[in-house]
């Protein structure tokens, strides 16, 4: 009799006289079917989570690794900002405050003056207030020759406080003559440190 003249003579209500080669394939279907409902009810829900908390871990690694450089430069940073205030501190020491402004501005004159220019115009504008500190800009227009131009801007390099130039123009004084003078119009700006009651209005 064969597997199939078996199958065609199963009673259901009797599964304990089915012959043995039946009993043996209906276990493995069944071990089948239990686990394939297992798989996508159980299984594929948890391999989604589990690749779900993959990659939560690689971002925590690849976050922790950079918290990590970071930590173990953190010395060094510490380093740089004590460097950084430092040379803040010594720029800041390059502001005037209100009372050596007016010395400031003697200075630059005097330092045109030792050129060998001649001032035609010096003339301090209002302060323009910035974050912590004023720009005090101050025209000038002055006549000599390109080499005490240079001396001047030279000498303006060398005060102890800041002084930069801005807005030069250089001109001819008379057209005709070629060994004329020439005449420098430009803004040399100083700056000022505001202290905090200023800086608060």
């Amino acid at each position: 009799m064969s597997i199939l003249e078996d199958l065609g003579e199963l009673d259901f209500n009797n599964v304990g006289v089915w012959p043995m080669p039946i009993k043996v394939i209906v276990v493995i279907l069944a071990a089948i079917i239990v686990l394939v409902a297992g798989y996508y009810l159980v299984v594929e829900d948890d391999i989604n989570s589990l690749e779900g908390v993959q990659k939560k871990e690689q971002e925590l690694r690849a976050d922790f690794s950079k918290k990590q450089k970071k930590a173990s430069n953190l010395e060094a940073y510490r380093k740089q900002l004590e460097e950084m205030k430092q040379s803040f501190g010594t720029m800041l020491r390059q502001l005037p405050d209100k009372t050596e402004v007016a010395e400031l501005l003697v200075d630059v004159s005097q330092t045109g003056l030792a050129s060998g220019l001649e001032f035609e115009l010096f003339k301090p504008q209002e302060e323009v207030p910035r974050e912590f500190y004023a720009e005090l800009p101050i025209q000038v227009k002055v006549t000599g020759q390109y080499h005490e131009f240079g001396q001047f801007i030279s000498g303006l390099a060398a005060l102890p406080r800041i002084v930069t130039i801005h807005d030069v123009k250089i001109s001819r004084v008379s057209k005709e003559d070629a060994n004329a003078d020439l005449l420098m119009e430009a803004t040399a700006k100083t700056y000022r440190y505001l202290d905090e009651e200023e800086e608060g209005q």
